[in-house]
């Protein structure tokens, strides 16, 4: 078989993800046998799931097809503004059950805070986040590109901030939660439901003066952790507001 070249067109932010510091968002690649589109682009650095469109020769494809001669690949993200194909479109959007890898538990924090179900262990080896991802249909959050590329990953993101509350934000984008959003309502320690509990149920797990100030609780369904509108719950409403202010 001759070789031939496909030229790749990166749109958006998915130019975060290629080698290049001077902003081409074009690579060429020279090719000597058939090979899917998505090896190809995974080649450049930039993992399947952040891809949501795939044009090749202006047409759109999905990741099984055959690039097998000269051909121009125009790449978008989820949020592009692109309004081409949108019947065509290769990820889904909406999504609200994650599981994320341990460099991101701040963030694991943050969307359990605002009523997501996100599982988390920080000690979780690559392999246990993907079995846990596939086996309960999570979507995957990590920084790894390369696990991102994994070929069972269906659902995936990559945050691009270092920053936790900025990665909330940018997950919050990317899977449409805003309109989701129900804060105080899951357990920041085990990622299980609250419930609302009788004082004269859990009193005897009170400090002395939580007995006198409060009378209104909430008891994890999980580990049985105690929820209650402490100077904690301050804290938490400060930042969930800060979190809110960022979509107005």
């Amino acid at each position: 078989m001759n070789a031939f070249r496909v030229r790749l067109r990166f749109h958006d932010d998915l130019t975060f993800f290629l080698k290049s510091k001077t902003g081409n968002e074009v690579i060429e690649r020279n090719l000597g046998e058939k090979t899917s589109v998505k090896d190809v682009i995974e080649s450049c650095g930039v993992p399947h799931p952040e891809v949501d469109l795939i044009l090749v020769n202006k047409e759109p494809v999905d990741f099984s097809h055959l690039i097998a001669k000269d051909a121009d690949i125009d790449l978008y993200p989820v949020q592009s503004q692109c309004q081409l194909f949108k019947e065509k479109r290769l990820q889904v959007r909406s999504i609200t059950r994650f599981v994320a890898d341990g460099h991101l538990g701040t963030l694991a924090r943050n969307l359990r805070l605002l009523g997501f179900d996100v599982a988390y262990d920080r000690q979780a080896q690559d392999r246990q986040l993907l079995s846990v991802m596939e086996r309960e249909d999570r979507a995957l959050l990590t920084r790894d590109r390369r696990l991102l590329m994994h070929a069972i990953v269906r659902h995936g993101y990559c945050p691009r901030s270092q920053n936790p509350d900025d990665q909330t934000i940018e997950v919050i984008r990317r899977f449409d939660l805003f309109d989701s959003i129900t804060p105080f309502n899951r357990c920041l320690r085990c990622n299980a439901s609250l419930q609302k509990v009788a004082k004269a149920e859990v009193i005897e797990k009170l400090e002395p003066l939580t007995k006198i100030y409060y009378q209104e609780f909430r008891r994890c369904t999980g580990c049985k952790q105690i929820y209650w509108a402490g100077s904690h719950f301050s804290k938490l409403q400060r930042r969930l507001e800060k979190i809110r202010a960022r979509f107005s």
